[in-house]
């Protein structure tokens, strides 16, 4: 719950400044953890973990979007949308390095016993377990297939 307060103090800050592009994304934020909690139909707690892929998903979806933006050439829109994935971002937990990435990957290779491709199911299954909120799908899925290759 520590997430939604830390959100709702930004939210208020960010009303006080009167900074349009945090307040979207803030509110962005509030609208999809307030969503998850209710999908069942009752108003539960959810985990941290949950918090950290909702968060992961919102910034992966304005990147995407102003990559879109960005070969349409519409400068003009991608600026918002990268300004919105940074004030989301900082919620996040830091992101690892590469270098960092790969050393877990080559041992969680090395504990699996994979010896090709047909492995990459199996090590994407504990990389993304053990790297969950520390690095993105896409890098962990284009190290493996690196590594496995």
């Amino acid at each position: 719950m520590s997430l939604q307060k830390d959100i709702m103090e930004q939210l208020k800050a960010a009303m006080k400044a009167k900074d349009t592009v945090a307040l979207e994304s803030l509110r962005a934020v509030k609208s999809a953890i307030l969503l998850a909690q209710t999908e069942t139909g009752a108003k539960e707690e959810i985990s941290e973990d949950q918090e950290l892929k909702i968060l992961q998903k919102l910034v992966k979806q304005r990147k995407d979007s102003a990559v879109l933006f960005t070969e349409q050439g519409r400068e003009d829109l991608a600026a918002p949308e990268l300004a919105q994935a940074k004030v989301i971002a900082q919620f996040l937990p830091e992101q690892m390095s590469e270098e960092a990435i790969k050393d877990i990957i080559s041992s969680i290779i090395a504990q699996v016993g994979a010896a090709g491709m047909k492995d990459m199911g199996k090590v994407m299954g504990l990389a993304s377990q053990q790297l969950a909120g520390k690095a993105d799908g896409k890098t962990i899925s284009n190290i493996v297939k690196q590594l496995l290759s």
